[in-house]
């Protein structure tokens, strides 16, 4: 089996690289965080040095990291990956940064004569957990079909839209549906509750219509029950949004809701809900409303 190298341990990274361990990947990891990393060797993995070193004894490199500074950072800085690639090896990020740095990236990895995924993942950490990861990739086809069963082992909707930065773009819309939704279930539930209506029967019944998703039935009841530890924190969700808002300027694009959405998470990280679940979201709300969704017992 072909040697992984895994950057960034996180909320999401921690349980991917475990998947990747449990299948019998040989595996080699590095966070700055020493207990994350700590953790993974562990469980038997083996603990890197640097991004160059990881590079160096792996055949496939993997980052799960925050925003696109770590990722250039990682890769194309002093002692990054790139300067430890080898021809023939394959460097895949799965964090979700901007597309132009995601074309970026692909481009300088090509030319040490390895090949370049950008694969973005939906699921949050419940997804990440079980496996059941959406991943969206961008790059090229064979690159996908070598990749493709070490993404099995990490999700469950694996889909190649297209050459490097498509995932990225897949992404940025993924989290623009998942914001503007998160704001409309809180206003809904808002609206329910200030009208004298029971939100959590309200909530049942729009499970039950067009209205329903995702988004309604797990954080609408986070919302209800008060719970917003994070399982995707606020602040990187309004990171998501500075990705998706600096895309649309490149492209020239308006997106009003978007933007909206982005100034109400500015707003509720002003409030002290950086770390928060991006569900706390109608906490903010609640304050332009001065009123409080009851916690559901």
């Amino acid at each position: 089996m072909e040697r992984i190298g895994f950057i960034g341990l996180g909320i999401m990274g921690s349980p991917m690289s475990q998947h990747l361990l449990k299948a019998g990947y040989p595996l080699i990891v590095l966070d700055r965080v020493s207990e994350a990393q700590k953790a993974i060797v562990a469980a038997g993995a083996q603990a890197g040095t640097s991004p160059q070193q990881i590079a160096e004894q792996s055949d496939i490199v993997i980052t799960m990291l925050p925003d696109s500074p770590d990722v250039e950072e990682v890769v194309l800085g002093k002692n990054g990956v790139l300067e430890g690639l080898r021809p023939g090896s394959m460097f895949i990020d799965m964090s979700m940064i901007l597309p132009s740095t995601a074309r970026r990236v692909t481009e300088a990895v090509r030319k040490k004569g390895a090949e370049g995924l950008d694969a973005p993942v939906s699921g949050g950490q419940v997804g990440a957990q079980n496996a059941t990861l959406s991943i969206m990739v961008g790059g090229s086809a064979a690159a996908f079909a070598r990749a493709k069963p070490i993404f099995e082992k990490m999700g469950k909707n694996i889909v190649h839209v297209g050459e490097a930065g498509a995932g990225q773009v897949t992404k940025a819309a993924n989290q623009a549906v998942v914001a503007i939704t998160i704001a409309a279930v809180s206003e809904a539930l808002l609206l329910a509750a200030k009208s004298g209506v029971d939100p959590a029967k309200v909530r049942e019944a729009l499970l039950g219509g067009f209205a329903q998703s995702r988004i309604l039935d797990l954080h609408g009841n986070r919302m209800l029950q008060r719970n917003f530890q994070p399982g995707f924190k606020m602040k990187l969700h309004r990171k998501d949004m500075s990705i998706i808002l600096d895309t649309a300027r490149e492209l020239g694009l308006a997106l009003p809701a978007s933007a909206a959405v982005a100034e109400l998470m500015n707003a509720a990280i002003a409030n002290g809900g950086a770390e928060l679940d991006h569900s706390a979201l109608v906490t903010m709300l609640e304050k332009l409303g001065n009123f409080e969704i009851p916690k559901v017992a």
